[in-house]
């Protein structure tokens, strides 16, 4: 475990890089001319980037970055399921 000091700003400026992540990548998942693999390592990605932004932001700031979607491969193709 590693441990790390940040003050006021410095926490804010990490949740907005982490958001501004976050929102790219979940505007990315909903593109159907990614590939599945592709995809999966985004999803991969997302939850990383979730848990270090919820160690620093309020709940109700978490609340809308909540993954409601994942995509799997079904017959071929990508679908949407919401499982979360």
């Amino acid at each position: 475990m590693i441990g790390l000091l940040v003050n006021h700003k410095e926490i804010e400026e990490l949740m907005y890089v982490l958001k501004r992540e976050m929102d790219e990548i979940l505007f990315d998942l909903s593109d159907e001319r990614i590939n599945h693999v592709v995809k999966s390592g985004m999803e991969e990605r997302y939850h990383i980037l979730f848990s270090l932004f919820k160690r620093i932001a309020p709940p109700n700031e978490c609340i809308p970055y909540i993954q409601k979607a994942t995509y799997k491969k079904e017959s071929g193709k990508v679908s949407k399921n919401n499982s979360m």
